[in-house]
């Protein structure tokens, strides 16, 4: 089939494969947004009389089939098709005929790019979102549950202070709030129309780009068409930037719950099913799935940096350097939401040893405490530190649970104020559930259908 550049020459066979490289078979992530994009497109073509009222139902009717052949694994792309956008513009002119023909008037192939990875971020960003404030509530749940049991704190993982497991999991879901909250930001900020830019610089026609702003769910249009272009690379980099620090949370909390399930430590245990074994060693029950949530965190990190090295020196205007964007991109947004669904599991099966960590207060642990009652008491805090810090031997065990009761300000281990996460959730909670309610509502007037945007399969 034809290539949407075709002219009087053909491509060398290396440079078509070098060019093409594994874009076509990533396509497959967007086949669904695609062609919500092109039925848009199609219903602004017919409000200004260049598709027939004909022309728009056939190409619709088409343009759903696809949808629904993708999710059924009966839609495929070819190298020669160099793209998905090809293969959907193909399909059309096969099935439809000349009405396939007029559906790229007034748009670019990279017109095509921007709006479906945009469509396709934003419903991705969605689901991310829901994820991440799912898992958020099942650690504060895991928090309130386990408010009491004391754990020893630890700096330079050394034991430091008296603490408690529910503090330790209410750090956890206060950042993973503030993250969730970065990811809406990029959300929000992504959330608008770039359809209509063309090339990058628009189109002689009366392209009414409020109308598919209007019929994708999009509450504003991106206006300048140049910025539309530009932004290519850059909005892609604002969300991985965002889910780069939900990947450095989970990161450091499943280097927590490796080692602190440690036989050395038994705070906490993971259930069989949630861990795999060893090719030689009979006894081993490995933690691989919080392993690699911590290379998870780094492939997430590193495809952040990828996206923003290949547009960091690009001049303004199309480059075919973008394209090269897009495999990080998709790879990033699949590996957080993973990754995040994974430490919801785990969060729901953890098993707390309440018997071990209260084993893990040795009495010097309660040292800073010793020293602040010697300050109540009308010392210095200089002095009773170094009185204290001379005599450590002296120090005798205290009952762990009195120590984590007896901090009271706001925050610490006996006040942990849990409800301002869950407030934070709830209000996070209802801003998406309002641009997913706009989202779907439009895709599916548009459409007619319940259409799943993003699919459950990773192509690659």
């Amino acid at each position: 089939m034809a290539k949407l550049w075709e002219k009087d020459y053909s491509t060398d066979k290396l440079i078509e494969e070098f060019t093409v490289g594994r874009d076509y078979r990533l396509d497959m992530n967007l086949i669904p947004s695609d062609c919500i994009a092109s039925i848009a497109h199609a219903r602004m073509l017919n409000s200004i009389d260049i598709l027939s009222d004909e022309d728009f139902r056939k190409l619709k009717d088409e343009l759903i089939h696809i949808i629904k052949d993708h999710k059924e694994g009966r839609f495929s792309i070819k190298l020669s098709d160099e793209d998905g956008h090809t293969a959907i513009e193909n399909r059309l002119s096969e099935v439809c005929g000349d009405s396939g023909k007029r559906i790229h008037t007034g748009r670019s192939r990279n017109d095509q790019v921007v709006t479906c990875v945009r469509v396709f971020s934003r419903s991705m960003l969605l689901e991310i979102i829901d994820a991440g404030l799912s898992l958020t509530s099942t650690i504060v749940n895991f928090a309130e549950k386990n408010k009491d049991i004391p754990m020893p704190g630890r700096t330079h993982m050394q034991t430091a202070m008296p603490s408690s497991v529910g503090l330790w999991a209410g750090a956890f879901a206060e950042e993973l709030a503030d993250d969730m909250q970065m990811v809406y930001n990029a959300l929000e900020i992504i959330n608008q129309n770039p359809l209509g830019a063309a090339a990058g610089y628009g189109v002689p026609l009366p392209l009414n780009r409020e109308l598919t702003a209007e019929l994708m769910g999009f509450p504003k249009v991106q206006n300048n068409v140049i910025y539309v272009n530009n932004s290519r690379g850059k909005f892609e980099s604002v969300i991985l930037d965002a889910l780069d620090q939900v990947g450095l949370t989970l990161s450091k909390m499943a280097q927590d719950l490796i080692l602190f399930s440690l036989p050395e430590f038994g705070y906490f245990k993971l259930p069989d099913e949630l861990c795999t074994g060893s090719s030689i060693m009979p006894q081993k029950k490995n933690p691989d799935g919080l392993e690699l949530t911590r290379s998870a965190s780094a492939v997430i990190s590193g495809a952040s940096a990828e996206v923003k090295n290949i547009i960091r020196s690009l001049p303004s205007g199309y480059n075919r350097d973008f394209q090269a964007a897009k495999e990080p991109f998709i790879k990033g947004n699949r590996m957080a939401l993973n990754v995040i669904r994974v430490m919801d599991l785990t969060m729901n099966k953890l098993q707390v040893n309440e018997d071990q960590l209260i084993a893990g207060f040795t009495s010097d642990i309660h040292a800073t405490d010793a020293a602040l009652e010697m300050v109540a008491a009308g010392s210095t805090f200089r002095e009773a530190y170094k009185e204290v810090g001379l005599n450590l031997d002296k120090l005798t065990d205290r009952d762990p649970y009195d120590a984590i009761k007896s901090r009271t300000h706001s925050g610490s281990a006996g006040n942990p104020h849990f409800e301002i996460c869950r407030e934070s959730v709830a209000l996070l909670k209802s801003s998406t559930e309002k641009i997913s309610t706009a989202v779907n509502s439009a895709v599916l007037k548009l459409t007619g259908e319940d259409i799943q945007i993003i699919s459950p399969v990773d192509y690659r």
